[in-house]
């Protein structure tokens, strides 16, 4: 039996298995930026506020000024956002805000409901401004889709990196050859190790070989391949923006081509729930969806405490968390 069940074509939203909703992909190369942070270049010619056409190698999204998103709800579920390249600057309606990047991770339980903002300043005045961004929506089982909203980081520098025969394995969830990466939040579904979520981002260099050992059959497991040339495995040539749901029961081998690679690696036991998603809230049922737009509209979660729907912070400021009980974390 193959280890490959599917093999598909990744875009902006890439295809995931439960308990994974979905993974946004952002590859930006932005210009230099200007006194407000946002592009030298004229914005001129793009749908702003709904800007996702690529037009020269970069979106404005929604932002108006500064490329990003600007506040907005969720509910139900949790966002893992990596950030390999450049910044963002978060800040929630519970108070809390930052900026990371560089490889930092932001670990968010939506919960009963948050709004926040992330928002990606352009820094550099003098050169491009090159944006990678992963956000991977993980879905909460029902006991806990009311659970208070939480936000933690998890910095690059705790993030553990596995260096072996070519082979790079950042482990942001779960463990790899017993090292494990950092605790996620505590209502989160990838907390109890049971369940088996496992986040890595992975690098081969040319002509490396890499397996995935084989795991239960209750697990779903899916590998996509983002950047470089060409991976080969059972008989495929799969070019990069290809992802690969597999049979985890299997074991599954790969060889990297001429160029190095990167991989993303989601898995995780099923939640096995209904799943009824509009927009940003994720519930059980569409009564449960009911009533959470019913409550966003009569409470905003807790309404929006920043000056602008857009905040960014200053230019000057590094890597730097301020929780919603006023605690700082504080990196260069």
């Amino acid at each position: 039996m193959t280890a490959i069940k599917k093999i598909i074509q990744l875009g902006n939203q890439w295809q995931t298995q439960d308990p994974f909703l979905f993974c946004a992909y952002h590859h930006d190369h932005f210009p230099a930026g200007n006194e407000d942070l946002g592009p030298k270049d004229s914005i001129t010619g793009r749908n702003i506020g709904m800007d996702f056409a690529n037009k020269d190698g970069w979106n404005m999204y929604h932002g108006t000024t500064v490329p990003g998103f600007p506040h907005h709800p969720h509910r139900g579920f949790e966002t893992v956002t990596i950030v390999e390249k450049g910044v963002a600057d978060h800040f929630d309606s519970l108070g809390a805000h930052g900026r990371f990047g560089k490889g930092d991770v932001q670990w968010m339980t939506a919960g009963k409901g948050v709004q926040h903002s992330e928002m990606f300043p352009l820094l550099n005045s003098e050169e491009a401004n090159e944006l990678l961004l992963f956000q991977i929506w993980l879905n909460l089982p029902a006991k806990d889709k009311k659970v208070p909203a939480h936000y933690k980081m998890l910095w690059n520098e705790d993030i553990p990196i596995v260096e072996e025969d070519g082979i790079s394995i950042k482990v942001i969830a779960g463990t790899y050859v017993n090292v494990s990466g950092p605790a996620p939040t505590p209502n989160s579904w990838a907390a109890d190790t049971k369940n088996d979520v496992n986040i890595w981002l992975i690098k081969l260099a040319p002509k490396t070989t890499f397996t995935l050992p084989k795991n239960t059959s209750n697990v779903n497991r899916s590998l996509y391949f983002y950047e470089g040339g060409h991976v080969y495995a059972e008989g495929y040539e799969i070019p990069k923006m290809h992802g690969l749901h597999l049979h985890a029961a299997e074991e599954f081998s790969m060889e990297n081509g001429e160029h190095e690679s990167h991989l993303m690696l989601l898995q995780g036991r099923p939640i096995g729930e209904a799943v009824v998603q509009q927009g940003p809230f994720v519930a059980n049922s569409q009564q449960e969806m009911n009533e959470a737009i019913a409550e966003y509209r009569a409470t905003e979660f807790g309404g929006w405490p920043w000056d602008r729907h857009d905040p960014i912070h200053p230019k000057e400021k590094g890597r730097f968390a301020i929780y919603e009980d006023g605690s700082e974390d504080i990196r260069v």
